[in-house]
């Protein structure tokens, strides 16, 4: 062995080495930020259904079931207005713009990261603006059948539409503690990158 450090080829090799280039590219990091910003259109699509289904509720249960109460009017009301301003709280500050073309790959994954956290931010919110509208709307419309028909009735019947709603509110929690995993997963990633491109 050699005592001089400085005449060692495999140190000399192995300090001279190429460091790993990263594995995702400004154009990949832009079809990122592509697909993201799909999602998100896809996401307020969804929040546009909500007010349109709690409107049918109301509509069905005043046209088939003319003796509503007053009070039930009422909860269809603010149900109906808890959907709508659903739309404005639920999307607040969600809404980005395109990313620039002439973007640097570190502002790409900063454009990406911000996207995902307003997924991840949406999910928080997607129970109190969403799905509690839509709770109390089928709430209310089975009370009103309810006082319409008779409970007894309305027990032998509703049966098949409680078990659909019990399965829907179950496979919703599924489905979003599935996608907030995955949010959370693509954020790690973006993480990884950024701090393997700062070494």
């Amino acid at each position: 062995m050699r005592n001089d450090p400085n005449g060692d080829p495999i140190k000399k090799v192995w300090q001279h080495q190429s460091t790993e280039a990263s594995r995702m590219s400004l154009i990949l990091i832009r079809q990122k930020a592509r697909q993201l910003r799909a999602k998100r259109r896809q996401q307020l699509f969804g929040t546009i259904v909500v007010p349109l289904v709690v409107a049918f509720f109301y509509a069905f249960s005043v046209e088939q079931l003319l003796h509503l109460q007053a009070i039930l009017h009422a909860l269809f009301a603010v149900t109906l207005a808890w959907s709508i301003a659903g739309l404005y709280f639920f999307n607040r500050g969600t809404w980005s713009g395109e990313m620039p073309g002439d973007v640097g790959f570190s502002t790409g994954l900063e454009f990406c990261r911000r996207e995902l956290e307003r997924r991840r931010d949406y999910f928080r919110r997607v129970l109190l603006w969403s799905l509690g509208p839509l709770l109390s709307a089928i709430a209310t419309f089975l009370v009103a059948t309810a006082i319409a028909v008779g409970t007894a009735v309305l027990s032998n019947n509703a049966v098949p539409f409680m078990a659909l709603v019990v399965v829907w509110i179950a496979s919703f929690f599924l489905v979003r503690a599935w996608q907030q995993r995955e949010v959370q997963r693509e954020i790690d990633e973006l993480s990884e990158i950024e701090n393997k491109n700062e070494r």
